[in-house]
């Protein structure tokens, strides 16, 4: 007997019918296993992929794309690769694409320390937004505001033999729609007490840029810092 939307075979048992839908059943035998599992175990599955792995099985088939954007899992995944600071946020977009926002922003935030460490002057302000409210506090505890000044403190920076010897740890980031700050720690040589950083980023014509970098201050032989991180 034929019910519009599925084929439908009737059985008689004990006076009752059961009514079995063939094409769900038929759906369920098709199904991966992935798709079979409860979605808790699922999740806990998939908390083993990094991130690279996450995107490659979401380009295998249809099953595992559906399994592999689910929202638990890449939450899961933000908290192993970032930070669980954020566990009671609702992302607008869904964790996958906070996930991407973020490691985004930490890439960009780790490409300020290379500039630093190269002493490029042209990537440093290629980096900041040109504008007349960009803010920079050197570890030294000189603000400079205005593209023009920051660039000028940074070239200053630069021109000190001592200072980029360091290492970079703690970094967490927050990131809404055109807007993003990362805090970290820096330890200059590893001989010393962390500077305590922090940048601030915009979004500005499909790319993110600078507009506040702190750092806070520290004594190096009762001398102040070399203005490298700051």
């Amino acid at each position: 007997m034929a019910v519009t939307g599925a084929a439908v075979t009737r059985m008689m048992n004990g006076g009752g019918e059961v009514v079995m839908v063939e094409r769900e059943r038929q759906q369920t035998v098709g199904a991966s296993m992935m798709e079979q599992l409860v979605p808790e175990i699922t999740t806990h599955v998939l908390s083993y992929l990094d991130y690279p792995s996450l995107c490659s099985l979401s380009m295998t088939n249809s099953s595992m794309r559906r399994a592999a954007n689910d929202d638990n899992a890449w939450k899961v995944l933000y908290h192993k690769d970032f930070t669980m600071e954020q566990n009671g946020i609702t992302p607008a977009n869904g964790w996958k694409a906070y996930y991407a926002a973020t490691r985004a922003i930490v890439i960009i935030n780790q490409q300020f320390f290379d500039i630093i460490r190269e002493r490029s002057l042209l990537e440093m302000g290629r980096l900041w937004l040109n504008a007349d409210y960009v803010k920079c506090i050197h570890a030294s505890g000189d603000i400079f505001t205005g593209y023009n000044r920051v660039l000028r403190s940074w070239q200053l920076a630069f021109n000190w033999e001592l200072g980029n010897d360091f290492q970079i740890r703690d970094v967490s980031a927050r990131v809404l729609t055109d807007m993003a700050w990362v805090t970290m720690k820096a330890y200059v040589a590893m001989d010393h007490s962390a500077l305590n950083l922090t940048n601030v980023f915009e979004f500005h014509n499909g790319r993110w840029y600078m507009v506040h970098h702190h750092s806070s201050e520290m004594l190096l032989n009762d001398e102040e810092l070399p203005p490298m991180l700051g």
